[in-house]
Formats: structure tokens, C-alpha cells, sequence
């Protein structure tokens, strides 16, 4: 059985989109993994809601990697999705990845931990290395997939 071909009112750009949108899903349930495994866990720094009793912050770190986990779920099925119809812009959907991490990254950094304060990096350490280097790697993030979103713009054009 052969997939089904896309419509005539399918056009490139509604690929490019949905593949950047679907990864960048994807991008955010990985980088809020990285987050959750490494910091939550392996170290122990800190958990997802802190102002609570230890039992509250390993809750909130499991609604976290249910959260995760379906973002990563969801946005793979609907990028093989694509792939499968061959659909899939490859290029958009690597940018969506990094944007994804990197707006889950910055959004942790500034709401979570100064707006919100419903957690911080580290406690009992001056945290504003911490801070620097959470919010400039997240900066980074989506500096190569703003990058990337140039190079899928320029390969489209050729």
C-alpha cells in the first residue's frame, strides 16, 4: 500500500512549517529530558517545584517527565508522519529541534527561575554563573536553529 501524495493545495512552505512546528515539539521534550535527567536526577539539584515537601518535588519531576515524554512522543509520530508521506523537510525539521531546546531552555532559565521562582538551578551557590551559563546555552540553542532556519531558507530558494 502507498501513502497517500499530497494534495495540489500542499505546498512547500506548509512542509516546512509543519516540520519545524513538529520538531521543535520534539526539541523541547528532549531538552526538557536533558534537564530532568541530568539536574533532577543524576546530580539532584534542584527538583520541578522546590517550595514543597520532598515527596511534592519528585511528583512535580514525574509530571515533568510525563510532560516530556509526550512532547517527544507526539512530535516524533508526527514528523514520521511526514516522513513517511514524504513530507518531511529535513532541513526545517533539524532547526526546529534546536529552537525547540532552546526556547524550552530560555523559558526554564527566566520563568521558572526568576519570574515563577518555582525552582533555581542550584541553592547554596552564588547563582549568577549558574544563570549566565543556562540562559547564554539556551541563547546558543537558538542561535543554530535560527541559523539553521537560514540555511533551510536558502536551500529552498535554490
Amino acid at each position: 500500500m502507498t501513502s497517500p501524495r499530497p494534495s495540489p493545495a500542499y505546498t512547500k512552505a506548509h512542509d516546512a512549517r509543519r516540520s519545524l512546528w513538529f520538531a521543535a515539539l520534539a526539541g523541547i521534550g528532549v531538552m526538557a529530558g536533558i534537564d530532568e535527567i541530568v539536574f533532577h536526577q543524576l546530580l539532584q539539584w534542584h527538583h520541578f517545584f522546590d517550595h514543597a515537601t520532598p515527596g511534592i518535588g519528585i511528583l512535580s519531576d514525574g509530571l515533568l517527565h510525563v510532560a516530556e515524554l509526550l512532547a517527544i512522543v507526539i512530535g516524533a509520530f508526527l514528523l514520521i508522519d511526514l516522513a513517511q508521506r514524504r513530507l518531511l523537510a529535513t532541513r526545517w525539521a533539524w532547526a526546529g529541534v534546536f529552537l525547540g531546546m532552546g526556547v524550552f531552555q530560555l523559558f526554564d532559565g527566566i520563568v521558572s527561575h526568576k519570574i515563577l521562582r518555582i525552582h533555581q538551578i542550584r541553592y547554596g551557590v552564588d547563582l549568577l554563573v549558574y544563570d549566565l551559563i543556562w540562559n547564554l546555552s539556551a541563547l546558543g540553542l537558538l542561535l543554530i536553529g535560527m541559523g539553521l532556519v537560514r540555511r533551510a531558507r536558502r536551500s529552498e530558494r535554490r
